[in-house]
């Protein structure tokens, strides 16, 4: 009999795959709006090994779409603020934190190949195109968020291969930049927004400080974080689901 605080996830998943999920590693590059609430998804449904990267700290201007973004943790490393809640889901996991940035300076100290199942949820560009070529060199599910930012009509969120993502500019950008140098090794899947915005970055005042930055909601970053977390549930019963009919053919 599972812990009560997963039996609703092993009737629908299967005691197989929750085993597996228990043991899958997994690591979280950005845990803002889109990566915290996929974090939480996959805690909650049973996964126990996750290590999180992310240099900044809580903001004022957090709360109104990351999951770690309270008033009590402003201030707070963000990887210190969602392990703390992470580990009130469930006091069992194991949860690292890295605070820090992922760069290609310093991406071989991160050592991926170690990963089963790799979350891009990374803003910046040049360190973003950096990962998504380091995660296709390895053997884990790897799996991207492109732009969260400038958008509202829920309904248009969707998940394809990068190289299929379409009416999305920021894919469109990406794909141009990773032409100009090395291609990744295969293809992986996206969550993505076909609502159509502008690009331009506007000038705001934010954590007093003058900045470009995008208006951005939960319900647009939390599905996108729910999004990820659901083709992670779904690449782990397959595994779970081809080990165990690999099984079965060879007895």
């Amino acid at each position: 009999m599972p812990p009560e605080q997963f039996q609703r996830s092993e009737m629908l998943l299967g005691a197989t795959t929750m085993e597996r999920m228990r043991t899958m590693r997994i690591i979280i590059f950005g845990i803002g709006g889109v990566g915290s609430w996929c974090a939480e998804a996959l805690v909650r449904s049973g996964f126990y090994n996750l290590t999180l990267v992310d240099y900044d700290t809580v903001a004022l201007s957090n709360v109104n779409r990351q999951a770690p973004a309270l008033h009590s943790t402003l201030g707070m490393a963000k990887t210190t603020a969602l392990k703390q809640r992470l580990l009130d889901i469930n006091p069992e996991a194991t949860i690292t934190e890295r605070c820090e940035t992922f760069t290609p300076e310093n991406s071989d100290t991160f050592h991926l190949h170690e990963y089963n199942i790799i979350i891009d949820a990374i803003d910046s560009v040049h360190n973003k195109i950096h990962l998504i070529r380091e995660a296709c060199k390895t053997g884990a599910f790897f799996i991207s968020s492109m732009g969260a930012a400038r958008k509202i009509e829920a309904s248009m969120v969707a998940v394809a291969p990068f190289w299929k993502v379409k009416n999305c500019l920021f894919a469109r950008r990406l794909r141009k930049l990773i032409r100009k140098g090395e291609l990744p090794q295969r293809d992986f899947l996206c969550v993505y927004s076909m609502e159509q915005t502008d690009e331009g970055h506007e000038l705001h005042t934010v954590d007093n400080t003058q900045k470009r930055v995008n208006g951005s909601l939960m319900h647009i970053t939390a599905i996108f974080g729910l999004h990820i977390a659901g083709e992670i549930i779904k690449w782990a019963k397959k595994q779970a689901d081809d080990s165990t009919r690999e099984c079965i053919l060879k007895s």
